[in-house]
């Protein structure tokens, strides 16, 4: 099973029935359980100038990317001002609201785990506290500051290998280097962690996804669902035999068992967001079509 939406077909609209809640959000949902996902609910969600949401709290836990502007978010009774390529985790049950300044229009990714529930569902999954929306502008966040630990920012150059083979500054502006935050790349692809256990996501998983000319994931599976939204550059993919080209604001996403894969066939590198949900298990998480089918030679 799997789900493509092209960017065109996106459409941002008010949500119905948050009259008094909320002021000027538009929000599009791109992956959810309409089109069969239980584990993903993914959303494009864009905040007027001056516009709000109410502080409120989710049974599902939620990451953010920021595409655009510089929304404010208030987590737990802090506030902080979030810009372009920062990200972060709401955990489950921590309140928080978000707000716009004026002459502001932000713009950017969520993800919730498990998918939620449907609006006529008897049992919601957000719940609004009543609590005002903080005024004011928070705070960049210092994601050195263990305070912060549940924001990240994708610096510029973390995706280039080049650029981390010299060692970085000790007061370098990002946190400290280890396994959990390296950058991994393997056949023409660099993948590099923002939301995972590190920042305390237990659910699912958020990663950027690069892919050089000539990059390629050959046919495989997983025990879990998968989104990619496409940021910049074309990619060819496939899901369960049948091909399509991806292009900027284009979202693919894939459930569980669906063969697919991915190849870079231009001139320029290919960049997306991806999230997984569940997180993957310790073994086993890709299954390569290959790898059994080189098994099946060896027992015919």
């Amino acid at each position: 099973m799997y789900h493509v939406q092209k960017a065109q077909a996106t459409r941002l609209a008010a949500p119905p029935g948050l009259d008094g809640r909320v002021e000027g959000l538009r929000r599009a949902t791109l992956v959810g359980r309409d089109v069969g996902s239980v584990h993903t609910g993914f959303a494009l969600v864009a905040l007027d100038p001056g516009g709000w949401v109410g502080t409120h709290v989710h049974s599902t836990e939620q990451s953010f990317y920021i595409l655009r502007g510089h929304p404010q978010l208030t987590l737990d009774g802090r506030s902080y001002r979030l810009a372009p390529d920062e990200c972060g985790l709401i955990p489950v049950g921590v309140p928080h609201a978000w707000r716009a300044a004026d002459g502001d229009e932000p713009l950017f990714l969520e993800m919730n785990s498990p998918a939620p529930r449907l609006l006529d569902a008897r049992q919601p999954d957000t719940f609004w506290t009543g609590e005002p929306v903080p005024d004011g502008v928070g705070e960049s966040p210092d994601i050195r500051d263990p305070r912060s630990r549940t924001f990240f920012r994708l610096g510029e150059g973390q995706m280039d290998v080049d650029n981390l083979k010299v060692g970085a500054a000790v007061d370098a502006p990002t946190v400290s280097a280890s396994m959990a935050t390296a950058l991994l790349a393997y056949s023409g692809i660099a993948v590099k962690m923002l939301v995972d256990q590190r920042l305390g996501a237990v659910l699912h998983t958020m990663f950027m996804v690069e892919y050089q000319p000539g990059g390629v994931a050959q046919p495989h599976d997983h025990p879990l669902e998968e989104t990619y939204y496409i940021l910049d550059g074309e990619v060819e993919a496939m899901a369960d035999d049948e091909h399509f080209v991806l292009k900027p604001g284009d979202v693919f996403w894939t459930g569980v068992g669906c063969v697919h894969a991915f190849w870079n066939k231009s001139d320029a590198r290919v960049r997306w967001l991806e999230t997984q949900a569940p997180q993957p298990p310790a073994n086993y998480s890709y299954r390569f079509n290959r790898d059994w089918d080189h098994l099946a030679e060896k027992l015919e």
